[in-house]
């Protein structure tokens, strides 16, 4: 039997998160119509092993050296025959009832709709209550750790590009989503909780990497998808605020640095895979709600 669903997760040195996370999925692993698999991008903490002693059933795949998890969920995505792929971190798991059913029955009703953006609730502890008042809507974004394609979608936009190696990917995607008039619905039904400690992030080592390669992803989101000028005003305000925050942070100096040359670094690879919006594309674009997260109960 051809799967409908395949629940996909890329996972590098974190065992303990994964163990969780599977063994939350593994009423729908059983099913005869879901596939699910894991992508190891070269941990050394016996990952791949646990997988494949633990889970027989899932489809395990491994690279012996990292090529970043962009690299496994383009992988994933593209070789998977299932009609729609459900990507969750291998920190995260849901906590509502029938998720794949809600997930299907939306993408049956809508067929304009080429990804599901799920209610998201960060957090180590899950929220005191799931329930939600809220009614799906159309946003122009979505969060990583747990979304839906409609897999025949996904191969009409371009892949994650890799080069961006973290954060921004989904901010990519809406955007070639939005270009091609594809819609992204958020739907409230289905809930994950993405085991995170925010304040723990915050001031754990990699926080300046992370810093930076956020604030290049904006940027080389405006410039790919903007009409220049637009790009040009978009990145002189975001430069000038994180300018403002040196004052009061210091430490911040060196990724903003960081960023701005990897910026100019990446300015050919840019001007070849520019698809430049008009300025009215523009403006619809950001009227859209944007992604939603939570992290109160």
């Amino acid at each position: 039997m051809q799967p409908i669903f395949s629940i996909q997760i890329s996972t590098k040195d974190r065992i303990d998160d994964l163990r969780q996370t599977l063994s939350s999925l593994q009423a729908l692993i059983g099913r005869k119509d879901v596939e699910c698999v894991v992508y190891d991008d070269g941990s050394s903490d016996g990952t791949a092993d646990f997988v494949r002693d633990c889970f027989p059933q899932i489809k395990l795949r491994r690279n012996e050296q990292s090529k970043g998890y962009l690299f496994c969920r383009n992988a994933m995505l593209n070789e998977t025959s299932a009609e729609i792929a459900i990507t969750l971190d291998d920190d995260a798991n849901f906590l509502s009832d029938n998720p794949l059913e809600e997930t299907k029955r939306w993408f049956d009703n809508h067929p304009d709709c080429g990804l599901i953006a799920f209610r998201i609730f960060w957090g180590i502890e899950p929220p005191k209550s799931t329930i939600s008042n809220e009614e799906p809507e159309i946003v122009r974004g979505f969060v990583g750790c747990g979304h839906a394609w409609k897999t025949s979608v996904w191969r009409s936009v371009s892949d994650y590009p890799e080069w961006f190696e973290f954060y921004g990917e989904e901010t990519f995607a809406s955007l070639e989503l939005f270009r091609n008039s594809l819609k992204i619905f958020y739907l409230p039904s289905v809930l994950v909780h993405h085991r995170v400690d925010m304040k723990k992030r915050r001031v754990q080592s990699g926080f300046e990497v992370r810093y930076r390669r956020s604030l290049r992803a904006d940027w080389y989101l405006y410039f790919l998808f903007y009409p220049w000028v637009i790009a040009m005003r978009f990145f002189a305000y975001s430069l000038m605020m994180q300018i403002r925050k040196f004052f009061r942070n210091p430490g911040l100096m060196k990724p903003v640095f960081l960023a701005v040359t990897d910026l100019f670094k990446r300015l050919p690879i840019i001007v070849r895979q520019r698809k430049s919006f008009t300025k009215s594309q523009v403006k619809s674009y950001l009227k859209l709600p944007s992604a939603r997260v939570y992290w109160n109960s």
